[in-house]
């Protein structure tokens, strides 16, 4: 973090070092200085190797570095690393190309965009925690869930949990609790009514009040409190793109519009993988020491099968957030069948006269027969740029093999 602040005030040379450090890579062409007193150099300096400046072969080393981190298997550490090394890369691309201040911009809304699609993939960790450990490629995943896991705990255990800014309820509840309560008494509007009442109603008031603080009031707060924990996120998406819309960019709203469209959908999927899990778990592997040996093989089979199915749904799960996630990072849309066109019925099509509204939209371009066609058109290119003369070099290399083709067809012709 350091690094950043010192990179945008300008107060570091910036050479490849300190871009592969940014990263956590060492750079291969600097050598050990352990071993200078080894080979008895002394404090001659002309033996130190000086780090090369930024280069195409600083973009190799990178990526290099970042491929064997991930042999084996990915952390959340390196998806970290890769979304900084995107948004870095990105930012120079737009700096050259409009300015700093533009460029600030632009990249920052891909930031917020894909940070919306960062917590949900740290949201199905939690829910994948268990499948996500027998997994290779993602065991240490689910390690960085139960290490956050514990984190949050020993957070909740702490007394000034809720006093964060976060959390304006829990500040709110907790001022009127300390407010109300002194010296072991209550001394609250409600509590001081009743305390005013002659002895001789107290056997009819004690009753009431106590029915009120042990069981109305704290079952109204935690009514409250789940209220708020399950409608928060919609709350807050209703004054950010609903209420706010003027100041929400539209890269913003469309992801955090199109996740919201899709956690609806996902929760049948979730619980689909679980009750597969939960066949597997509790009613085939009990049985399979009360078979034959033939059937024990089938159900065996059966067990293995059952087990790949929950991983490839648990790796299309996450594999497709990160799709997502790495399209609002780079300021992009893509195209799912209903669930696009569901989003866009609800936030309306894109600002094509403003650089900070994103890339491609495509299939807002297309024509009215191809927007209500039977079928609905799944692939729009890349990032959404379209699949039709968008691509000028691949557009000529089909010219080039159309043109020997015929060639070659006229050869058998003759």
């Amino acid at each position: 973090m350091l690094y950043v602040f010192k990179l945008l005030l300008l107060l570091i040379n910036i050479d490849q070092e300190t871009v592969l450090n940014l990263f956590g890579l060492e750079d291969p062409n600097l050598g050990d200085f352990s071993q200078l007193n080894e080979l008895n150099y002394g404090t001659d300096t002309s033996v130190i190797e000086v780090s090369p400046a930024l280069s195409l072969e600083t973009l190799r080393l990178i990526i290099q570095g970042l491929w064997e981190k991930i042999q084996d298997g990915l952390s959340l550490a390196d998806i970290e690393n890769l979304i900084f090394f995107i948004a870095f890369l990105r930012f120079t691309i737009l700096a050259i190309r409009y300015n700093i201040k533009t460029s600030f911009y632009i990249t920052c809304i891909g930031l917020v965009a894909s940070y919306l699609w960062y917590r949900h993939f740290i949201d199905l960790l939690f829910l994948y925690q268990n499948a996500l450990l027998r997994i290779p490629i993602t065991h240490k995943l689910g390690i960085d869930a139960i290490e956050i896991k514990s984190m949050y705990a020993g957070m909740r255990s702490k007394a000034d949990y809720n006093l964060r800014a976060s959390n304006p309820i829990g500040i709110l509840f907790h001022a009127i609790g300390k407010g109300g309560f002194e010296d072991g008494y209550y001394i609250d509007p409600i509590s001081m009514l009743f305390a005013s009442f002659p002895e001789k109603l107290r056997s009819i008031t004690d009753p009431i009040y106590y029915l009120f603080y042990r069981k109305i009031i704290p079952t109204v707060i935690r009514v409250a409190g789940q209220f708020y924990r399950e409608f928060g996120m919609v709350a807050a998406y209703t004054l950010m793109t609903r209420m706010g819309k003027k100041y929400c960019p539209y890269l913003v709203r469309w992801h955090w519009t199109f996740l919201l469209m899709m956690t609806f959908i996902e929760q049948f999927y979730s619980y689909f993988v679980f009750r597969v899990n939960y066949y597997v778990s509790a009613v085939l592997v009990p049985q399979i020491e009360k078979y034959p040996f033939l059937q024990k093989n089938a159900l065996a089979a059966e067990i293995e099968s059952l087990k790949l199915l929950v991983v490839a749904l648990v790796l299309y799960h996450m594999s497709f957030v990160l799709f997502g996630l790495f399209h609002a990072l780079c300021g992009q849309y893509f195209y799912i069948p209903l669930l696009t066109e569901n989003t866009e019925l609800h936030i309306g099509p894109r600002s094509k006269d403003s650089i900070y509204s994103g890339g491609y939209t495509a299939w807002q371009d297309a024509d009215e027969k191809s927007k209500y066609r039977i079928f609905p058109k799944l692939w729009y290119g890349w990032f959404g740029r379209g699949t039709q003369n968008d691509w000028k070099i691949i557009t000529r290399i089909q010219k080039f093999i159309k043109k020997l083709l015929k060639k070659f067809i006229k050869q058998f012709r003759r």
